[in-house]
């Protein structure tokens, strides 16, 4: 392979896994926990230890000191058998005592008494005693078996031996404190060794429990894919619900789209086969008298082929671009210039206009192509049909708009007023139109989600179309 193909190929990354990085995450957190908790307890406990060991040490030290005693030529003595633990009386026993005498801060005799558990060594305390008399110092050397020690030392001095000062000393083995805090410490790791395993179960449990409605919402979209359902179905929880909600919308207004074209294209498909089978007829007629084709009549069928083909343009141009947000179309102007419209072409109809709106300008949330549409053709059949005058008001209503269109011609039967809105019918043959006006309001209206309502007036007065559209006042 050359350089170049291996240069184009993309970097191959391993798979991204949600429930691997819960679980790493989790298990992460509780690693660092657990360890900074079991440092932070092994800590605790090993000062725990050191400071009963130094509080026992204190006690000894105190001892010592109610123990000393001086004869009358000033000799400095210890009852040794009055310091109770029996550890001071065994060689190297890792207990000691020890008392020096000093001279400006510094020993002049050192081991001057010590206890027997120490035979015949001292504690190596030259140039590290404390000076201030009465005060408490501690510190840790190694002892005469190399042991690490903790050393209690304090300065005291007597009205027996004036001019003079001792500085006493206990000192104590760290080993078995040490050796206790290194065996909670093994005890401690193991426990929380232990309760990592058990919270990464839990962990893992967790995870496999919280994504599992994931794994249902996959099977669903798989359902949804292989067309086995049309909607995403199951239980999901309260954080998922809303997306599975609005996704089967989505699937709904899909479904409702692909409906509508296949409807869409039935109808074209219909209207279109009789005038075209009319033409076809007329030509096999005229080839077979070797005539013309009459003119009139081809031009009477192409012109129902225009109008249905740009009825069905007019539906998808609607549909796709009624939901874009910020379209407005000012209604007051669109009414105003369709009656300056109908008023030029019914011209020879002595009809009277009137139109009531509000004082502040409404707006249509459309296209004002549609708007134009949805009124011109009922203005066209308030003016085809008026006997005298036509009458439009506008009105705000809430969340939209609504504009009533009246005539006072003779108005639709009863049993009538449902059949005009559908395509293609037309109650009088004899007045021009191909009756597709209302049907085209009629759809139009229903995408936008309004409402079209047709209703006759009283006592035979005229007809009243009220379409209700969304819209209202201008900001």
């Amino acid at each position: 392979m050359s350089k170049s193909a291996e240069h184009a190929q993309p970097p191959t990354r391993a798979p991204r896994s949600l429930r691997v990085r819960l679980l790493w995450g989790t298990l992460g957190g509780l690693t660092l926990a657990l360890l900074l908790t079991g440092v932070a307890l092994t800590t605790l406990f090993k000062d725990h230890v050191v400071n009963q060991f130094q509080a026992a040490l204190e006690r000894q030290l105190d001892q010592l000191i109610v123990e000393l005693e001086f004869g009358p030529d000033g000799q400095l003595t210890v009852d040794d058998a009055a310091m109770l633990d029996p550890r001071l009386q065994k060689p190297y026993s890792g207990l000691y005592w020890q008392i020096d005498e000093l001279a400006a801060g510094k020993p002049i005799t050192l081991g001057l008494l010590r206890s027997r558990s120490l035979w015949d060594q001292n504690l190596a305390l030259s140039g590290a005693g404390a000076t201030n008399p009465g005060a408490l110092q501690v510190s840790e050397l190694r002892g005469p078996a190399q042991e690490s020690l903790l050393v209690l030392q304090r300065v005291v001095s007597s009205a027996d031996a004036p001019g003079r000062s001792f500085r006493l000393t206990v000192a104590g083995d760290l080993r078995f404190n040490l050796e206790a805090t290194h065996r909670f410490g093994r005890a401690l790791a193991l426990a929380l060794l232990l309760l990592l395993g058990l919270l990464a179960l839990a962990a893992w449990a967790q995870v496999s429990v919280g994504l599992r409605p994931l794994r249902d919402l996959q099977q669903a979209l798989k359902a949804v894919r292989d067309g086995r359902s049309a909607q995403l179905a199951g239980a999901f929880p309260q954080e998922v619900q809303p997306l599975v909600d609005d996704f089967n919308q989505v699937l709904l207004a899909n479904a409702s789209v692909v409906e509508r074209a296949r409807t869409q294209a039935g109808n074209l498909a219909h209207a279109l086969k009789t005038p075209l089978a009319v033409l076809e007829n007329e030509a096999e007629q005229a080839r077979a008298h070797d005539a013309a084709l009459p003119v009139a009549l081809v031009k009477e069928q192409l012109a129902q082929v225009r109008r249905h083909v740009d009825w069905h343009l007019l539906r998808a141009r609607a549909a796709a671009a009624h939901r874009l947000p910020g379209r407005h179309t000012e209604v007051n102007a669109a009414v105003a210039g369709l009656l300056r419209v109908m008023a030029r072409v019914f011209a020879d109809k002595p009809l009277t206009t009137h139109i009531k709106a509000p004082g502040q300008a409404l707006l249509f949330a459309g296209e004002e192509q549609d708007l134009q549409e949805i009124l011109g053709n009922l203005l066209e059949n308030a003016f085809k049909w008026a006997t005298s005058s036509v009458q439009v008001w506008l009105e705000a209503q809430p969340g939209g708009l609504c504009v009533h269109i009246e005539d006072d011609g003779p108005g639709i039967a009863a049993s009538q007023l449902q059949l005009v809105r559908q395509r293609g019918v037309r109650l009088d043959e004899n007045t021009p139109g191909s009756g597709l006006g209302l049907a085209i309001v009629q759809d139009l209206v229903q995408l936008y989600g309004g409402h079209l309502e047709l209703e006759n007036l009283p006592q035979g007065q005229g007809l009243r179309a009220s379409v209700s559209l969304p819209g209202g006042y201008a900001a």
